[in-house]
């Protein structure tokens, strides 16, 4: 259950030639629906809680940062030298991840038409590898998952990274990050939450659960940031706007947990915390029933305020240098 973009619907991307396959729509609620939700309530609503769930430190993000700004200058050092696409076969791996996106996730690509035409290409490309990590777990052919395969995709994306793509939408992704700024651990990362996935269907509390959010969303955030670049007269650090989208990432997911819980539930899993499920009297029965009791309401409500207690804080950090 991985949430990648803002706006996006679930398709299987064949492995081999761009191939895919629909499937329903996945990720999240527009940025609209919770800007006009009503506030936030004054009192603290998680206070065993730190604002981020648990330290950015333990996540690394502060050195995906500082990689991701020192790329280009050590690719110059080391002498990394860009691999040479023949440009008729490079623009057509950029229009096939051109069409997934168009068919696929309507209003995530109606939104990438605002970007120069060099980063709408990355961020395509980045989308569909995406997808196609997600769908290694969620996919139709998700019944042949094993610790192997994910062992094997993660080989597959250093083989990436290091020039070497495997098929034309693996192409794609080579050129983009080695145009832009990309470390790999972020994708790395997202290859962890789909090992979560397959060995863990429950989430104690919501620290567990937000260390899977950060893995299958928050890791788009770290990804995209790069792409979208940051103005060289900003007066945000880069810090702050990578801690933002996290931020988006997280609220994203949480948005998508909150969304999707039949779905899931279908599937035997449950992506909310058991602790707070029992501080309302409620249990997986209660999920897999979907009988809508006042319980059940008081609960979604308050993981509805977190969810949008992590959107606002995405989008404070602008509102802090306005």
């Amino acid at each position: 259950m991985c949430s990648t973009f803002s706006l996006a619907a679930k398709t299987y991307i064949g492995e081999s030639n761009g191939n895919f396959r629909h499937r329903k729509s996945m990720v999240t609620a527009t940025r609209a629906e919770v800007i006009t939700a009503p506030k936030q309530r004054s009192r603290p609503v998680f206070p065993e809680l730190s604002i981020q769930g648990i330290p950015i430190a333990d996540l690394h993000v502060q050195e995906i940062v500082q990689r991701q700004s020192q790329t280009y200058s050590m690719d110059r050092e080391g002498g990394r030298r860009k691999p040479q696409f023949c440009p008729s076969f490079l623009e057509e791996a950029y229009d096939r991840c051109r069409n997934i996106c168009a068919e696929y996730a309507k209003t995530f690509y109606l939104g990438t038409l605002l970007m120069t035409e060099e980063r709408q290409k990355a961020i395509w490309a980045i989308y569909v590898w995406c997808r196609r990590t997600d769908e290694l777990v969620d996919g139709p052919n998700s019944v042949y998952m094993s610790s192997e395969v994910l062992d094997r995709w993660e080989e597959r994306l250093q083989d990436i990274f290091e020039g070497r793509p495997y098929d034309m939408l693996d192409a794609a992704l080579t050129h983009t990050v080695f145009s832009f700024p990309l470390d790999i651990k972020p994708f790395r990362d997202m290859i962890e939450g789909m090992r979560m996935d397959t060995r863990k269907c429950r989430y104690q509390n919501f620290q567990e659960l937000y260390l899977y959010c950060y893995y299958v969303a928050g890791t788009v955030g770290l990804m995209s940031v790069p792409v979208m670049g940051i103005a060289p007269d900003s007066l945000i650090s880069a810090q702050s706007t990578y801690d933002a989208a996290l931020n988006l990432g997280i609220g994203n997911q949480l948005t998508n947990i909150l969304r999707d819980v039949g779905e899931d539930a279908m599937r035997g899993r449950v992506y909310l915390p058991q602790d707070e499920l029992a501080q309302f009297g409620l249990g997986d029965n209660d999920v897999f029933s979907r009988k809508v009791t006042n319980q059940w309401r008081e609960f979604m409500k308050e993981q509805i305020t977190r969810a949008r207690f992590y959107f606002n804080l995405a989008e404070s950090v602008g509102r802090v240098h306005e």
